[in-house]
């Protein structure tokens, strides 16, 4: 297996012990889940990287990687709600886009078509990362109250926004899918007729 693979698995690995420095009182626990937090999210830039530099993109790390960002994030956010850090009804929104977009990937990958990451996605997950740590670290620091919570509705509102602009690129994608296959038997009907003509008259002047 290679290198970015491993990185990806080893995120995955990351989620349980989140969850559980998360949700442990002892002393510095919350330091501890901010790093091994950091430490993941460092490994979802990595992986893409190395993948993309020694040419190691594979089909195993293209279905991992985008299963263990929302591992990550989701955990990490439900955790914050059992914490009473985060409105559990913002958290719905924002997982529940995370599970949409996951299934309208896998259904255009059905359908033969291809909907690349888009900037507003690649911007949500930069702002689920400060959200995250500025939110975990807040009964530490309590001046970072007004700060989370604005985060928190970026997070909203790019989640929003970058799935209403992934389902508008499925439904493109899927137009123009069926234009091409609508257009390529007419073409081949007509030229097949004109072909068959002229095969006709030759006959006709021998």
């Amino acid at each position: 297996m290679s290198l970015p693979n491993w990185l990806t698995l080893l995120r995955i690995f990351f989620v349980p012990l989140l969850v559980a420095l998360l949700l442990t009182t002892a002393p510095n626990m919350d330091l501890w889940a901010v790093g091994v937090f950091l430490a993941a999210a460092i490994t979802d830039l990595l992986d893409g990287y190395l993948a993309r530099k020694h040419r190691q993109i594979t089909r195993l790390g293209i279905l991992l990687d985008p299963i263990a960002d929302k591992l990550l994030i989701s955990a990490a956010f439900i955790s914050l709600v059992e914490l009473h850090l985060v409105a559990a009804w913002l958290v719905v929104i924002i997982v529940g886009r995370e599970l949409a977009v996951s299934g309208l990937r896998a259904i255009a990958g059905a359908e033969g078509v291809v909907i690349p990451a888009s900037d507003l996605g690649k911007t949500k997950m930069v702002v689920e990362v400060a959200a995250i740590v500025v939110v975990a670290l807040e009964p530490r620091f309590p001046r970072f109250g007004v700060l989370g919570e604005v985060l928190v509705w970026l997070v909203v509102w790019f989640a929003l926004a970058s799935a209403a602009q992934y389902f508008w690129s499925f439904w493109r994608g899927i137009d123009a899918r069926e234009t091409r296959s609508g257009a390529a038997p007419r073409v081949v009907v007509i030229r097949g007729g004109e072909e068959e003509r002229e095969k006709a008259k030759d006959v006709a002047a021998q």
